[in-house]
């Protein structure tokens, strides 16, 4: 809601940090698509949309700088997150950076938001493990007064953490029976 910068240390091509900005933006789903196929339909009414576009247009509102950003450690990852963030009028306001989450100073005051591997695609289950044992070493010792959303799409890492979660909401990803779960950091 841009009550505090979002910040995505694992932002891989930056799918959260694109949602981000069209959240803040207000910017409607399916914006720049250009045909619906409720068009082709024979009671479709063409001014009655116009007046639902214009509406819609006249409540988004501009990205200010340095509220959204992103890392990994993985340059082509953020290459497709520039890649992506640049369909957006205000993406180039996104700020990017390869890195480690573990190189990051400070993030107090901040609202994280991750999607870390959980497995599907790489590393072994002790590397995972280890992975989010230093993200909630990470979060605990780097972000001071700040909330951190993670979507774990294995279920059992989230106890790697070593944080108690505020609250674990069931979040099918695909085949993936996942949890967002919540950490307050003081």
């Amino acid at each position: 809601n841009g009550e505090t910068p979002l910040y995505d240390p694992m932002c891989g091509s930056g799918t959260l940090l694109c949602e981000a900005l069209m959240h803040y933006c207000k910017i409607p789903s399916a914006y720049y698509k250009n045909h619906f196929g409720f068009m082709n339909l024979p009671d479709f009414d063409e001014q009655a949309w116009t007046t639902v576009i214009k509406k819609a247009e006249g409540n988004i509102r501009d990205l200010p700088e340095n509220l959204i950003i992103g890392s990994d450690v993985l340059p082509d990852a953020i290459k497709a997150a520039g890649r992506n963030i640049s369909t957006f009028d205000d993406g180039n306001n996104i700020k990017l950076s390869i890195k480690d989450f573990q190189s990051i100073k400070n993030l107090e005051n901040y609202t994280i938001i991750t999607n870390p591997p959980y497995g599907i695609r790489m590393g072994k289950e002790h590397e995972l493990k280890n992975l989010y044992q230093q993200f909630g070493d990470f979060l605990k010792q780097k972000c001071k007064n700040s909330n951190a959303y993670v979507y774990c799409g294995n279920r059992e890492l989230i106890k790697s953490v070593g944080l108690k979660t505020t609250f674990k909401k069931p979040l099918k990803n695909g085949d993936l029976d996942g949890r967002l779960v919540k950490y307050e950091v003081y």
